[in-house]
């Protein structure tokens, strides 16, 4: 009895020890940690030296480089060790770009001439080599020193017609959604992954959840809208920074051919030279495929009007199978991919009912949400934590005078009390004219003569000048907090039968030197071309002398101008640093009467 009683007695304690260990081994396994709604850095997944590294290909379902096989992207992934030694599952942070393995040079001579009349192409220009940089297995670092550590997994991919990438690159075609489409697919279990670019040996993604999220800058930002147009299940959430939504608005505007900021001469063709890194033996049937043929036949710089080409390469048009979660940010000051590309697609996405945020600064191009907003965000929808991110407010403005981790909460963008106000002009020239919600009348007519040697800082500042027309308000008593979207009414003439049509907002008088900030002098700006003034699609040569009524939209802006500034609009030609340059000459008279400026002010008071 009592050697059995012993005997009970270590088994009792073996048993327990046993299972102490198994709980204390279950205990230290590494895992996820959220807190206050966000994922936090967790220690065992954040020592890069323990982060397994390796790249595959994904076989998509298309074959854009024509060589009768399935195009492969090439993808990269990192992801803490435990999602092998632990059988882990993780998240997915996904980031696509033309750009991972170089690019062409900036040698002017790969832009197109700006310098000859509108309706003509200039002197041809040159068509560079990209060399290809890059090594595997890595094809980025982006995002994984934020996100890996906070237990994601950080995935990468060269795009069609790049780097180790099959296929052409078709800026804004087709492929280009469905490339990242495919990758999604693999990470989902849908696609097949091998490793090797001809090999047959198979990658699981054994180590995904399934759910995805992307993010990225620019043409980085494209891409995660592009994968999420096709409605891929497994794409929960995007993040898209300074996306260029459509390239029709990102090299025309309103008819008229305008460079983007920064670019003079850069057009889509353009674009396509400065990423074709990929295998060179593709690259002259490519070449001739989509730049010499589809692009030349499509891009039209003789009209720049809308049509299918472009009309393919506008996500807006393919917004209808999207379903995730999108949080978009963008600056007000980004004259390249300018702001107008993130509310177009946040408004509609707003309309479609699907959960959005917009975070805007003050800046130029890039810069994304604060580290906070997007953990939020991803926590949310990859990790499926309820941490009410859809009830927060839907608008985070960084105010002037604040650094960009410290956006200010609204309801939403436009701020909800903006009320439009209508501004007349009254007649200054050459010097400057009013500006007032008083409407005067019979105020005749006035005209500017184009000249794209001066600049629009320039006339902006001048006191006098012919080539130039600026309405200014009254000193303003307080101040004014514009958000919206302006818009102008102009009714003109033109001496010639094309001219070019470049309107600036600005804020006087005009500060110059060390302490200047980007928000301090120009407001807003927007171009059109005067023959688009019925259509979009189709341009009509102008009968010189006769007036014709234009309606057009201003880039979108949330500013607060201060008191003492004067609210400045300004009519100009030719607009030295985005349009053509045609001959200076060309007469543009605007009808005072027939010209409004209309301004959506918080209060409705100017």
């Amino acid at each position: 009895m009592k050697m059995r009683t012993l005997l009970s007695i270590c088994f009792i304690v073996l048993f327990t020890s046993l299972n102490f260990g198994i709980y204390a081994q279950m205990a230290d396994k590494a895992a996820p940690v959220i807190e206050n709604g966000e994922a936090q850095v967790v220690e065992a997944f954040s020592d890069p030296s323990k982060w397994i590294r390796h790249d595959l290909w994904v076989e998509t379902e298309f074959d854009s480089d024509g060589d009768g096989k399935l195009d492969r992207m090439h993808v990269d992934v990192t992801r803490p060790e435990q999602t092998d030694s632990e059988g882990l599952q993780l998240p997915i942070i996904y980031e696509s770009s033309p750009y991972y393995a170089g690019t062409a040079g900036l040698d002017k001579d790969i832009f197109w001439d700006v310098k000859h009349e509108l309706g003509e192409l200039g002197k041809p220009r040159k068509h560079p080599e990209v060399t290809r940089i890059g090594e595997r297995p890595i094809i980025s670092n982006s995002q994984i020193q934020t996100w890996v550590p906070r237990g994601y997994i950080v995935v990468h991919s060269s795009s069609p017609g790049t780097g180790l990438s099959d296929g052409a690159p078709t800026v804004g075609g087709d492929n280009e959604s469905l490339a990242p489409k495919a990758v999604i697919d693999w990470l989902c279990g849908r696609a097949k992954g091998y490793t090797e670019r001809d090999g047959d040996k198979e990658v699981k993604a054994y180590w995904s959840t399934g759910k995805v999220g992307m993010t990225g800058t620019s043409y980085n930002g494209t891409i995660p809208l592009a994968a999420a147009t096709t409605g891929v299940d497994g794409l929960e959430a995007i993040i898209p920074v300074a996306p260029n939504t459509s390239y029709y608005h990102y090299y025309r505007s309103n008819g008229l051919v305008r460079s983007p900021g920064g670019y003079l001469g850069e057009d889509i063709d353009v674009l396509y030279d400065f990423i074709h890194s990929g295998d060179e033996s593709k690259r002259a049937r490519n070449n001739q495929v989509v730049r010499d043929t589809e692009m030349k036949n499509g891009l039209d710089r003789i009209s720049g009007d809308y049509n299918d080409f472009w009309a393919g390469r506008d996500y807006l048009n393919d917004m209808k199978p999207m379903k995730a979660a999108l949080l978009m940010s963008h600056g007000f000051n980004d004259w390249n991919v300018m702001p107008e590309h993130s509310y177009r697609i946040y408004n509609k996405a707003r309309e479609m009912g699907l959960p959005v945020q917009i975070y805007y600064h003050q800046n130029g191009h890039g810069g994304p949400p604060p580290v906070n907003m997007m953990n939020r965000w991803f926590t949310r929808y990859l990790y499926g934590e309820e941490n009410g991110v859809e009830n927060d407010p839907k608008a985070w403005i960084v105010r002037e005078y604040d650094k960009k981790d410290n956006p200010t909460p609204y309801a939403d963008f436009p701020n909800p009390e903006a009320k439009d106000i209508k501004l007349y002009v009254s007649k200054g020239a050459p010097e400057k004219g009013g500006l007032s919600i008083s409407k005067p009348n019979k105020q005749g007519t006035e005209t500017l003569v184009d000249n794209y040697s001066f600049s629009g800082a320039s006339l902006a500042q001048a006191e006098t000048t012919k080539h130039r027309l600026i309405y200014l308000t009254e000193p303003l008593t307080e101040d004014v907090h514009i958000s919206g979207i302006p818009k102008v009414n102009i009714k003109l003439a033109s001496s010639k039968p094309a001219a070019n049509l470049s309107v600036w907002l600005v804020s006087l008088p005009w500060k110059e030197g060390y302490n200047t900030k980007i928000t301090d002098n120009i407001i807003t700006r927007g171009w059109a071309d005067p023959q688009n003034h019925s259509s979009l699609t189709k341009s009509e040569l102008l009968k010189p002398g006769k007036f014709y009524e234009m309606e057009f939209e201003l880039m979108p802006d949330d500013q607060i101008i201060p008191k003492g500034q004067q609210i400045g609009l300004m009519i100009f030609s030719s607009d030295k640093e985005f349009t053509l340059w045609p001959e200076p000459g060309t007469e543009l008279t605007v009808d005072l009467d027939g010209t409004v400026l209309t301004l959506p002010v918080v209060g409705g008071k100017l």
